[in-house]
C-alpha cells in the first residue's frame, strides 16, 4: 500500500521542481512512511511514498521496465501477481523485482487498457509511457484505493489524496457547493466530484488516458445486478460461494508481513476471519471496538467469536471523549464532511493495529451490499407490498420488524408508520428504494446558508444519476443494491471510512467480499437467495452454518454505529467544538446560518443536560456542521496544510530518476 502524486506539463516543460514534489509527497506520508522516490522527465513528474507489504527491500517505487519506456506508481494490492508474473516471463518480460507493482507494469506493457480485466485486486496507479508520451490512470472496479486529479491550464496533477494535490501550489482550495449539497443529502460528494472545485476524482472501475493535452475517460467493468436465468439448489450457490471466499481470503493473506484481522463479532467479519484463519499457520490475532456506551457495544459477540477461533485478541475500548479529541484529525484525513461519527473509531482502530505491530487487516466489508444485509433492502421490501393496499392496518407492522437495535426508532410505530408513508405509492421511481433516505438526509440542508441553496434543485427533483441500460428490467431488490453500492459504498464507507482512517496510520485494509468474482457471484444470484421474505443475508447464513456459532450466524445485521451528540457534550464541549461552531466563526466560513447553528448548539448542550435527546437529522447537521467547519480551517483557511506542510525536509527521497 502506498500513495502516489504527478504532474504532468502539457507545453512540454520541466514538470515540476524536486522541491514541489517533496511537499506534494510530504502531505501525504502517512501513506507511505516506509520509502520514497520520484520519477521526473522534460514532461512528467511522478511520486510514491510507499508502505512496505510485499518485496520489503527491492520494491522501491517508481518502477521502469527494461528499457525504461514506462514507469509506474502504484497504490494499493493485486493479489493474483503470482499467477500473473509466470506468464508474463514466457512470453519475453523480464523483472527486478519480487512486486505485484512490476507485474502491473508489464502486463500494461503486453496488452494495454485491457490488462485491467485480468486484476484481482484493490488499486490505483499511473503508468507514463516516454514514447508517447502518454499517462495512463486507473482505479479499482469498486473504488477502494482513491485517486484524484485537477486538469488546470497547461498542468494535469493527481493524487492519492486531495491534500497531496493541493500542496503543489498550483491548485487553490475552495469549496464547491454542488458537492456540499450532495454531502447533505448522501452523506459524500457523489463521483466524480469531490468538496473542492476543480478537482475531480477518477470514478470506480475507470480509466484515465492523456495524450498530447486531451483526456479520455473510459469504464472498463460497471455494477450489472441482473440475476442469472439458470436454476440451481441453494446447495449448489453456497458451494460456489464457499469456493470463491475460500479463495479470495487465501489471496488476500499473500504479505511479506503479518496480517491481522478486524472481527465485530457479526456474521460478514466474523466469517472473513474464520476463514483466513484456516490458512494462517501462526495464532491470528484480531482487533475490534468495544465502546463504553452500551447501545454500540458489542464486545461480548466479539470475544464469544475470538474465543470460539481461538485468536489472539485485542480489545479498544473507545468513550466519548476518544471521539471527541480525535475527530478533527479524521476530519483533516477524510477530506470532506461526514455527517456520522463512525469513522472516528475505526481511525482510532487503525491506530491500535499500527501499534500492535501491523501493517495489514482483513475485514469484512461489502457483504452487506452485494448480499443484502442493510435494513434499507427490508425498508425496500415492506414498503412495496404496502404500496399494494395503501390503506391496510396491518401491512405496516412489518415496519417493527427494522432497526431493532435503535430503540428509540423501532419502539414508535406511530412515527414508523407515518415516516415509510411519505411517498409510498411513487413505486415507478428508480430511486425508490432511497427517495425516502436522501429527503429525510436533506433536510439538514436547512442550516447552509443562502448561497450555498442557491445551488438547490427545484422541489419535487428527482437525483439525476447514470442508470443503466437495462435497470428497468432488474428486480427491485437489486435496483436497490445498486444504489447503495454505487452512492454509499465507494463515496463513503470505503473512503472516509474505510481507505482515509485506515491509511491514516499506515494500514492496509483486505476486503474478500470485495474480490471482483465474489462481487459478480453475488450480483447473478436470484433475490430469494439473499433477501427471502426479511431474511438478510440468507445465502450467506447458511455457508455461516458450517464455521460459525449458531449464535453468530443467527444474529440480525446490527449496523456499525458510534455515538453522536453525545460524544462532544458529555460531560462537555471540547474547546475547538465551541470555537468551530461559534457565531464568529460560522459567519467566517460564510456557510451556515449563525442564528440555525446556534439554536442546534443549545439544543445539544441541553440535551447532555437530559432535559432531551436530538433527533437523527439534528444529529447529522450537527456533525455535518462541525466537520464542514475543520475543513474550511483546515483545508480553505490553511491551516491544517500549513501546520503539517512545514518540514518538507522529512521526506527521504530513496529514489529520484532524472531524464531531462
Amino acid at each position: 500500500m502506498c500513495g502516489i502524486v504527478g504532474i504532468v506539463n502539457l507545453n512540454q516543460q520541466q514538470p515540476a521542481d524536486l522541491e514541489t514534489a517533496k511537499e506534494m509527497l510530504a502531505a501525504i506520508r502517512h501513506r507511505g512512511p516506509d520509502s520514497a522516490g520520484i520519477y521526473r522527465d522534460s514532461h512528467v513528474m511522478l511520486g510514491n511514498v510507499r508502505l512496505n507489504i510485499i518485496d520489503l527491500s527491492g520494491g522501491d517505487q517508481p518502477i521502469g521496465n527494461e528499457s525504461g519506456t514506462l514507469w509506474i506508481v502504484y497504490n494499493g494490492e493485486v493479489f493474483n501477481y503470482v499467477e500473473l508474473r509466470p506468464e508474463l516471463e514466457r512470453r519475453g518480460h523480464r523483472f527486478s523485482t519480487q512486486t505485484d507493482t512490476e507485474v502491473i507494469l508489464h502486463l500494461y506493457e503486453e496488452e494495454g487498457p485491457a490488462c485491467l480485466n485480468r486484476l484481482n485486486g484493490q488499486f490505483a496507479f499511473a503508468i507514463w509511457d516516454t514514447i508517447r508520451q502518454q499517462l495512463f490512470l486507473a482505479r479499482d472496479r469498486v473504488g477502494i484505493r482513491p485517486l484524484f486529479y485537477s486538469h488546470q491550464g497547461h498542468r494535469f496533477i493527481f493524487g492519492s489524496e486531495i491534500k497531496g494535490i493541493l500542496a503543489s501550489g498550483e491548485v487553490p482550495a475552495a469549496i464547491n457547493p454542488s458537492a456540499m449539497v450532495e454531502v447533505f443529502t448522501y452523506w459524500s460528494a457523489q463521483s466524480p466530484h469531490t468538496f473542492f472545485k476543480n478537482i475531480v476524482e477518477l470514478p470506480p472501475g475507470h480509466y484515465l488516458l492523456l495524450e498530447r493535452g486531451k483526456i479520455n475517460i473510459q469504464s472498463y467493468w460497471d455494477v450489472n445486478l441482473m440475476p442469472e436465468d439458470e436454476t440451481r439448489s441453494p446447495d449448489s450457490y453456497c458451494e460456489e460461494l464457499e469456493a470463491l471466499l475460500i479463495d479470495a481470503a487465501r489471496l488476500r493473506l499473500r504479505a511479506d508481513v503479518p496480517v491481522g484481522a478486524y472481527l465485530s463479532g457479526g456474521l460478514d467479519s466474523s466469517l472473513t476471519t474464520a476463514l483466513i484463519r484456516d490458512h494462517t499457520q501462526n495464532q491470528l490475532n484480531t482487533f475490534s471496538i468495544a465502546f463504553s456506551d452500551p447501545e454500540f457495544d458489542e464486545s461480548s459477540y466479539q470475544a464469544q467469536m475470538a474465543d470460539y477461533l481461538g485468536t489472539d485478541h485485542h480489545f479498544l475500548r473507545c468513550d466519548y471523549p476518544d471521539i471527541a479529541g480525535a475527530f478533527p484529525e479524521v476530519v483533516w484525513h477524510a477530506e470532506t464532511p461526514i455527517l456520522r461519527t463512525a469513522p472516528v473509531p475505526m481511525f482510532l482502530l487503525s491506530q491500535f493495529v499500527r501499534e500492535h505491530g501491523f501493517k495489514v487487516v482483513v475485514t469484512g466489508e461489502g457483504a452487506d451490499e452485494f448480499l443484502a444485509g442493510y435494513d434499507i433492502f427490508k425498508e425496500m421490501k415492506i414498503r412495496r407490498f404496502w404500496a399494494e393496499e395503501p390503506e391496510s392496518v396491518l401491512r405496516p407492522k412489518l415496519l417493527a420488524r427494522l432497526y431493532p437495535d435503535i430503540r428509540r426508532i423501532s419502539a414508535n410505530a406511530a412515527f414508523m408508520t407515518g415516516f415509510f408513508r411519505k411517498g409510498l405509492e411513487q413505486i415507478q421511481s428508480p430511486y425508490y428504494s432511497h427517495l425516502l433516505r436522501w429527503q429525510n438526509t436533506s433536510r439538514t440542508q436547512k442550516f447552509l446558508n443562502d448561497d450555498i441553496k442557491s445551488v438547490l434543485p427545484p422541489t419535487g427533483y428527482e437525483p439525476s444519476f447514470r442508470i443503466p441500460t437495462d435497470f428497468s428490467k432488474w428486480p427491485s431488490l437489486s435496483q436497490a443494491q445498486y444504489w447503495e453500492i454505487t452512492t454509499f459504498l465507494s463515496p463513503y464507507l470505503l473512503s472516509s471510512q474505510g481507505d482515509r482512517m485506515a491509511m491514516a496510520h499506515s494500514v492496509e485494509g483486505r476486503y474478500p467480499f470485495l474480490d471482483y468474482r465474489v462481487i459478480e457471484f453475488c450480483n447473478r444470484l436470484p433475490p430469494a437467495l439473499k433477501l427471502p421474505v426479511l431474511m438478510e443475508k440468507w445465502l450467506l447464513k447458511q455457508l455461516g452454518r458450517k464455521y460459525l456459532p449458531e449464535q453468530i450466524w443467527r444474529r440480525n445485521k446490527r449496523p456499525y454505529r458510534a455515538p453522536i451528540s453525545r460524544s462532544f457534550f458529555q460531560p462537555a464541549p471540547p474547546d475547538y467544538v465551541r470555537e468551530t461552531l461559534s457565531p464568529p466563526a460560522i459567519r467566517d466560513a460564510g456557510l451556515f446560518q449563525p442564528a440555525a447553528v446556534q439554536m442546534l448548539y443549545d439544543k445539544a448542550v441541553s440535551a447532555s443536560n437530559g432535559q432531551f435527546g436530538l433527533s437523527e437529522v439534528e444529529d447529522m447537521a450537527l456533525v455535518g456542521i462541525l466537520s464542514t467547519q475543520l475543513v474550511y480551517q483546515q483545508f480553505i483557511r490553511g491551516e491544517g496544510m500549513r501546520k503539517r506542510c512545514a518540514s518538507m525536509s522529512a521526506i527521504k527521497i530513496i529514489d529520484c530518476v532524472l531524464h531531462e
